[in-house]
C-alpha cells in the first residue's frame, strides 16, 4: 500500500466521524485486538510508515471501511501492534 494511498484510506474511514477532544492533533486513536479492543492513540506519521502500512491492510481486508468502533480498528493481537509501533519510534 503505498503512502497515498493508505492516506486516502485513512480519510475514507474518518469521513463524517467527529474527532473527540481526547484525540490530539497530528495523532489518530486506532482500535486494536482480536476480541478485547483496546485504543491506541498514534501519529499521524505512522501512515507512512510500511510496517504500520501492512496492518491498515489487514484492517481493510477484514472490514473494508465499515469499522465497527466507529475508528480505524486493526485486527491483530495487541503485542504484534506494539512490536510494529514501537520500531518506529
Amino acid at each position: 500500500m503505498g503512502v497515498v494511498r493508505g492516506l486516502m484510506s485513512a480519510k475514507k474511514i474518518f469521513q463524517g466521524r467527529s474527532m473527540t477532544a481526547s484525540t490530539p492533533k497530528g495523532f489518530l486513536a486506532v482500535y486494536v485486538g482480536e476480541s478485547q479492543m483496546k485504543r491506541y492513540i498514534v501519529p499521524v506519521s505512522y501512515l507512512n510508515q510500511p510496517s504500520f502500512q501492512a496492518l491498515l491492510s489487514k484492517s481493510e481486508q477484514e472490514f473494508g471501511f465499515d469499522h465497527p468502533m466507529g475508528g480505524l480498528t486493526i485486527p491483530c493481537p495487541e503485542d504484534t501492534f506494539i512490536t510494529v509501533t514501537s520500531q518506529l519510534h
